[in-house]
């Protein structure tokens, strides 16, 4: 029901700024606080939606009127462009990201991370909080990370599914969790965590986030495109921790 009176709230903003021929914006969860700063002092704000990747790319999939995407993964700007919906020659790849292990700040805790990696002691009675793995990019890079540590099986039935990658964060940070993974910009967004461990980049897929223009966006995207690679925009980027590509 959450899910679908937040899909419903973003489908209404999209279609409410549409109106007013703003740019509509649709980008991963874990971009909000970058983005958010990067578009500050433009002139024609666009309106940004956040959201799971999953959820916003199914969206714009049954119509939603976004004109431009940023997905934490390839894996759903890949689907929309199969489904037609991209516009050709706009795709880039803008940005990437580390995933890390985190605990509550309350609560601090150091942990190693390697293969034999015994979390499910970490964990006592809870539970981990994860993006959904089944569908959210951080979640699916954080079960791949933890299928070549050997230490799926573990936890695989002490998750705590979130909608997306923020979702996760604020469980950890309100101490609803002992641990979760999410990435290292999430972590250094949010003062209630401490990160208790980074993963090592081989033990999942890169951690790619793509842009693009959608299918009939207004001609103000090309704008916004063009701002995110500003010398500018890539500096407030690096500095909430992601690298730029």
């Amino acid at each position: 029901m959450r899910r679908l009176l937040a899909a419903a709230i973003l489908a209404a903003l999209a279609s409410h700024a549409a109106a007013q021929d703003r740019v509509v914006v649709f980008a991963a969860a874990s971009l909000k606080n970058a983005l958010d700063e990067i578009v500050a002092p433009s002139a024609s704000k666009p309106v940004i939606s956040y959201g799971a990747s999953s959820a916003l790319a199914r969206q714009i999939e049954n119509g939603a009127p976004a004109d431009a995407f940023i997905s934490a993964d390839l894996d759903w700007m890949d689907y929309l462009e199969k489904k037609g919906l991209v516009a050709a020659g706009t795709r880039r790849n803008l940005l990437g990201n580390r995933l890390v292990l985190i605990a509550p700040a309350k609560q601090p805790q150091t942990l190693q991370i390697a293969t034999g990696f015994q979390i499910a002691q970490r964990l006592g009675g809870g539970r981990i909080a994860l993006a959904d793995p089944r569908s959210v990019p951080a979640g699916k890079y954080a079960k791949a990370a933890f299928e070549k540590l050997g230490a799926w099986d573990q936890i695989s039935g002490r998750v705590a599914a979130a909608e997306n990658v923020r979702a996760a964060l604020a469980l950890v940070a309100r101490g609803e969790a002992p641990l979760g993974v999410v990435y290292q910009t999430d972590a250094n967004a949010e003062p209630g965590v401490m990160v208790a461990g980074v993963f090592p980049a081989d033990l999942h897929p890169p951690i790619v986030y793509p842009v693009a223009a959608l299918k009939g966006a207004k001609a103000g995207t090309a704008q916004f495109l063009q701002l995110l690679g500003t010398p500018a925009a890539q500096r407030v980027f690096e500095k909430h921790g992601f690298t730029v590509n």
